[in-house]
């Protein structure tokens, strides 16, 4: 009778802990919301509040102050840290793991926060490896974090001397960010179990953090200055323990939601974004996690019927059905006309991804060369135009190019890479050497589901994911082509040439310029070799 009576006190734990504990839980988070109050505004506006708002916080002076804060619901304007889990599993993961975390995700509803973000953890590192995670952290997590920043938190935290975040979320999810775009001195999250170099799934002994317990064990009997939270009761224990307290008021953040007035701009980011990785170009909440399983259906083979007209099809046609797939292509300009030298024209693009050449011949109507550093196989046999790879090696790339350019036009990609953001990294002065005929061509994109690049994962399927987006816009606007007298046969240099068009298609595409490569780009999203020291110098700063 012993083991029975066993399996029965554990169903009556399950029980409680999984249904009627949450439930009720969950049933008082309705009830103090004012949800069955009809005048919600009358009922909130008659509380008088406990700690005041974050509006309020001076910023003057605190240079020697300590500032102690969470990231989640605090220094991010959103109070679910899902999105950030799943970036974790599509990203360092599989889609299958992210997969499974969306079905958990209608039961993480009823769960309290504890159980929720354990079931999270579990699912979300079980098995995966370290590096990975950490790769994770360093090149796609900071771009969604930096656009949802809390402006006003984030002034708070900038204008102190001494910078503390406790958190629940797990620390290996935050702590490459808050490191490295925000200056924090410490940060306590939870911890997570390992073996090796995976991740078990499972909390460390010390289970999650209790930040108002993990404060007190930190800094003994000396208070923070400043302490910042929500308006939870955690939270308002938290920031007991500080000599001047402030609340992130939910209500106040949803109206600065409508005036983007709490929204972080790019001009203001602690360092510039330049390189960030990954494939998806969304916040994956849950619905729009949904809604991207159930548009792969149709966006899978949308990409190969796409990728056969670009293939087969004359180039009026490919254009024509291609519109009419949802594909935007903007032509900005004409192709200027040519001198009776008898070599091809030199195109020089800026680099989006790796069908910029493909769009160029498709607009122009007419078939081009593109010289290439790094491309799969795959990608090479898929190619609707000829590609030549280039050794990088000097002499003889340029002895390849002037044999291509006897032959026909061609097209270069002088970044060497592809790059996301507004930047144009550092222009090759190779091509400038070699033609006297350059016509600069500013490309961009823009995609609302998948990137089409990628630093570390599989680039043979960059072309497939480009296209699987609803709507992919490329605008491809053909400039003026260069004077004679501003080419090296006009007696410039071949830097100076390189550094003149970088900045024309800067100013065509509204980007800044840089002085940043190629290999700054690898280090800093591969992380094979650290990430790039004092980057913020390095903009602005062209060649």
């Amino acid at each position: 009778m012993g083991f029975p009576m066993i399996l029965l006190r554990l169903a009556e734990w399950l029980l409680y802990k999984l249904l009627a504990k949450s439930c009720y839980r969950a049933a008082m988070k309705v009830k103090n919301s004012g949800y069955f109050f009809k005048n919600q505004s009358f009922r909130s506006s008659h509380q008088i509040p406990l700690y005041p708002n974050i509006n309020k916080c001076n910023l003057h002076g605190r240079i020697s102050k300590t500032v102690a804060c969470d990231i989640q619901g605090t220094l991010l304007r959103s109070q679910s840290f899902f999105p950030y889990f799943m970036l974790i599993a599509f990203e360092g993961g599989s889609i299958l793991r992210s997969l499974f975390l969306l079905l958990s995700s209608p039961f993480l509803l009823v769960l309290d926060f504890e159980l929720k973000m354990r079931v999270m953890i579990f699912i979300t590192f079980c098995g995966m490896k370290l590096k990975d995670v950490e790769s994770v952290g360093r090149a796609v997590l900071p771009k969604f974090f930096l656009e949802n920043l809390n402006v006003h938190v984030y002034e708070v935290l900038k204008s102190a001397g001494s910078k503390v975040v406790f958190t629940r979320v797990p620390r290996v999810c935050v702590e490459g960010f808050l490191k490295e775009y925000l200056s924090v001195d410490c940060i306590k999250g939870t911890e997570l179990h390992t073996v090796g170099k995976y991740f078990t799934g499972f909390v460390s002994s010390e289970g999650i953090l209790i930040k108002h317990r993990a404060l007190k064990e930190f800094l003994d009997e000396k208070r923070p200055d400043i302490g910042i939270g929500t308006s939870s009761i955690h939270d308002h224990l938290f920031i007991s323990l500080c000599k001047e307290a402030y609340v992130v008021n939910k209500e106040d953040e949803k109206a600065n939601t409508i005036t983007s007035s709490s929204i972080l701009p790019r001009e203001k980011y602690p360092k510039p974004l330049v390189f960030h990785d990954g494939r998806l170009a969304f916040l994956p909440t849950p619905l729009a996690t949904l809604t991207m399983f159930m548009w792969l259906a149709i966006g899978i083979p949308l990409a190969i019927f796409r990728l056969f007209i670009g293939i087969c099809l004359p180039y009026k046609v490919a254009i024509f059905l291609g519109k009419l797939s949802g594909i935007r292509l903007r032509v900005k300009g004409t192709d200027p006309p040519r001198s009776e030298n008898g070599k091809g024209v030199l195109y020089v693009c800026s680099h989006r991804t790796l069908l910029d050449p493909v769009f160029l011949s498709t607009s122009l109507g007419k078939p081009l060369t593109a010289v290439t550093y790094s491309l799969s196989k795959m990608s090479e046999i898929l190619a609707p135009i000829k590609t030549v790879r280039l050794t990088r090696s000097r002499k003889k790339d340029g002895e390849t190019m002037q044999k291509l350019l006897s032959e026909g036009d061609l097209v270069v990609c002088p970044e060497g890479t592809t790059c996301r953001e507004p930047y144009l990294l550092r222009f090759s002065s190779l091509f400038a050497e070699l033609a006297d005929e350059i016509v600069p061509v500013a490309m961009n994109t823009n995609v609302n589901m998948f990137y089409g690049t990628t630093a570390s994962g599989l680039k043979c399927l960059d072309p497939i994911f480009f296209l699987m987006n609803p709507r992919p816009c490329y605008t491809v606007e053909i400039l003026v082509k260069l004077p004679k007298e501003l080419t090296c046969a006009g007696g410039k240099s071949s830097h100076e040439v390189a550094n003149y068009i970088q900045r024309q298609l800067a100013a065509a595409l509204g980007f800044e310029c840089t002085n940043l490569t190629r290999r700054d780009k690898y280090l800093m999203l591969a992380g094979n070799e650290g990430v790039v020291e004092d980057q913020n110098s390095r903009i602005n700063n062209p060649n």
